[in-house]
């Protein structure tokens, strides 16, 4: 019986690298490869929903920008334990090619395959570098971008693959758009894996101020962060409208293919999401993330029509209700835009990048 080839897919802690990890999960399986996860503990409680055949290695690892003097001293100690770790899984199987999809976790397994002299892939999901990537974008083979605008350096070999949506979210690929009317609507509110206390508390304020026959018919689903709970629950009451509050909906795309209008952070899995399912949507990018990249992955959907964008810096409950109010009171402006997101989502972006790294893997080894 022949053995099936091994790739590791190597991940950081959050939902945005965990997700295309995931998605690239599944479609290796199929193909017929042998998976292995190499993530961090926070990364492992994303990989609930990977498919069972996949082995997770919990790596040792820390980043650099976090916990002041002393996380700078034993992050390097913690990573070097992790590729030494990652060495000896190596020696008892050597992988064919190794895939990391950013996030200081994924550096042990990037750093013991460049050791090992295996070819190595990155996926660059957002429109700027993230650290990682940059650090690795001019050693492996190629930078697999899932934005057609990724700013890379210099003499970077790169290929626009997209980016990789998971199996439960194509299972609603161009699902029947409802547009507004006079019958119940639904808004979705998402804050990215870990939430957003600016964007969960400006939606409920935003709420507060629509016009009666938008709230009568109203129903929210809205993400909030553990800590804004109370507050959250508290204006929405005060809105009259059907509300429902969760730190982290496990059903997001059945969501966002229920939904009239998505308000979002503008991270790139959910970019993929909202454009595979075909929806309207209010993008918020954060304003802290690296490089503002999430104002960089907006900018297909903003300019293709099938957005609006509000910066965090001119987010207010005001501006954000006239911005619903203008989606959700015209099913031809809901209609078109959830039309031109559809045409903006690349929902073969798993199988081109599954493409890119069984033709730069190693043969039989």
């Amino acid at each position: 019986m022949t053995k099936k080839p091994l790739i590791i897919i190597a991940a950081g802690g959050t939902g945005g690298h965990m997700f295309p990890a995931q998605a690239l999960a599944e479609e290796m399986i199929e193909r017929g490869w042998q998976v292995r996860l190499s993530t961090d503990a926070r990364g492992k409680r994303y990989a609930s929903d990977f498919p069972k055949d996949v082995t997770i290695d919990t790596v040792r690892a820390s980043t650099f920008s976090r916990g002041g003097l002393k996380g700078k001293i034993f992050a390097p100690i913690l990573i070097f334990q992790g590729v030494i770790d990652a060495l000896r899984s190596m020696r008892k199987q050597k992988p064919r090619v190794i895939v990391g999809f950013g996030g200081y976790p994924a550096v042990p397994a990037l750093l013991a395959g460049g050791i090992r002299k295996i070819p190595r892939i990155i996926h660059e999901q957002n429109g700027i570098l993230g650290r990682v990537n940059k650090l690795f974008s001019k050693k492996v083979c190629s930078v697999a971008c899932g934005s057609w605008s990724t700013q890379l350096p210099k003499n970077v070999k790169a290929e626009y693959v997209g980016n990789p949506v998971r199996s439960k979210v194509l299972q609603y690929k161009n699902s029947p758009y409802t547009p507004p009317g006079n019958w119940p609507l639904s808004l979705l509110v998402i804050g990215g894996s870990q939430g957003s206390s600016i964007v969960s508390k400006t939606t409920a304020e935003a709420i507060t101020l629509l016009p009666e026959y938008l709230r009568i018919n109203l129903r929210v689903a809205c993400q909030v962060r553990k800590e804004d709970m109370a507050a959250v629950e508290k204006i929405f009451l005060g809105s009259n409208v059907s509300f429902e509050i969760e730190e982290f909906f496990q059903d997001v795309p059945l969501r966002i293919s229920q939904a009239q209008l998505v308000i979002s952070r503008s991270g790139a899995s959910s970019i993929a999401d909202i454009s595979i399912i075909g929806r309207p949507s209010i993008l918020i990018p954060f304003a802290a993330a690296t490089g503002d990249h999430q104002t960089a992955n907006s900018q297909g959907l903003v300019k293709a029509g099938a957005a609006n964008i509000i910066s965090e810096n001119k987010l207010t409950p005001e501006i954000l209700a006239e911005n619903i109010i203008k989606i959700l009171s015209s099913d031809e402006i809901a209609s078109n835009m959830a039309k031109r997101a559809l045409m903006m989502g690349k929902p073969n972006a798993v199988n081109e990048l599954a493409d890119l790294i069984e033709a730069n893997a190693k043969d039989e080894l």
